[in-house]
């Protein structure tokens, strides 16, 4: 169940990026768009969904040493500031997605009009969390982290069973990666593993934003998703977060690899005039040795194989050996599709491809012109 949502979908990962302040948050949102823009790619900008109030127990939200409670405190927005974020993403034309980590923020989600809605590595077990997103029936994103391989069976199957558009990320919960610890065949794993949803690739790399996609791309992953964020009033860019010239080339590459790969891969690819040119130029026409009669019937001995093909000429491709002659040829005439008659003269595809293919015919008294 391939949706088309998924395909070559790009998601900015602003999770607490903004740092709880709006301002910074529309300014990411802004300058990722401007990016977005110019490299003509569909992108989404993601955020994150706490109901912090009741996220967090209250005897435990004054734990400074547990860094996830700091941070999702010091990072706390009103729902008015969320809402405002996500209509800023809209009014740039882009897909609203969210990680919701609780069940009022995925009523959030679908109050606010979010369109995606995606799971964290680790909540892909939470059975509660699991339920309350299904029920939206809105599309899903999932990462696979460190999840096994029978826990994410049960994921993908919970979905998909219930129609719902799903698509799953290799993912290496590392922040932030090293190059040697992407695992990108873990792509043609998952792919493998599960041939009708998108695998895609959430990554957290601090070295790449090149190579990495094009590998990807290759090996068919269609959603890639990088945390962002921008160098605005001297807060420090985490080394896994992605920055807008950094998306710049991320996007370039992966619209190269997007040119380089081509067409489908369900289907034979359609072979350009060009090339096709070109081979014909390669192959050799049937000429006869000496004149022949009308009525004759053609034998390996009455024939010899030579460059260059002409136009309407029957090649090596075509020739069997007992075609008739339709009327006399004359000795170093070349033999014509329409001088014979064949099992084949009558084949469509022979018929469409003969009379256009090779060089036109010049008279006898005129050197073919020969490429040095």
């Amino acid at each position: 169940m391939v949706v088309d949502i998924f395909e070559d979908l790009f998601v900015l990962e602003l999770a607490n990026n903004h740092w709880g302040k709006l301002q910074r948050g529309l300014k990411i949102i802004d300058d990722f768009a401007a990016v977005v823009k110019e490299n003509g790619v569909k992108a989404s900008i993601k955020l994150q969904f706490r109901n912090v109030d009741e996220f967090i127990h209250r005897d435990y939200r004054d734990c400074d040493d547990v860094r996830y409670i700091k941070k999702t405190l010091a990072t706390q927005m009103p729902w008015e500031e969320l809402r405002a974020m996500i209509d800023r993403v809209k009014s740039h034309g882009m897909i609203a997605m969210v990680t919701p980590f609780d069940e009022v923020s995925v009523d959030k989600c679908v109050e606010f009009g979010v369109d995606i809605l995606k799971i964290a590595s680790s909540d892909i077990r939470d059975k509660t969390l699991l339920r309350k997103l299904a029920g939206t029936s809105l599309p899903v994103v999932a990462s696979s982290g460190g999840a096994d391989a029978h826990h994410i069976d049960r994921l993908v199957n919970y979905f998909t069973s219930r129609n719902i558009p799903f698509a799953l990320n290799h993912c290496v919960s590392i922040y932030p990666s090293e190059d040697s610890e992407l695992e990108l065949n873990q792509i043609d794993y998952l792919k493998a593993r599960y041939p009708d949803i998108t695998i895609g690739l959430s990554t957290h790399e601090q070295r790449d934003w090149h190579d990495s996609i094009l590998i990807a791309y290759g090996k068919g992953a269609r959603t890639f998703e990088r945390h962002i964020d921008i160098d605005y009033e001297g807060v420090p860019v985490s080394p896994y977060c992605t920055k807008p010239d950094q998306a710049d080339v991320w996007f370039k590459a992966f619209n190269k690899a997007k040119e380089m790969c081509g067409g489908s891969a369900e289907a034979k690819r359609s072979v350009p005039a060009k090339e096709r040119e070109y081979l014909d130029a390669l192959v050799r026409g049937v000429y006869v040795k000496q004149d022949l009669p009308a009525g004759h019937k053609l034998t390996d001995d009455d024939v010899y194989l030579a460059v260059p093909l002409l136009k309407g000429q029957i090649s090596t491709r075509e020739f069997e050996s007992g075609e008739v002659l339709k009327g006399p040829l004359a000795a170093d005439e070349p033999v014509l599709l329409d001088d014979i008659d064949a099992a084949y003269t009558s084949d469509p595809e022979v018929r469409r491809l003969v009379p256009d293919r090779g060089l036109a015919r010049r008279l006898p008294d005129m050197k073919i012109a020969v490429n040095q």
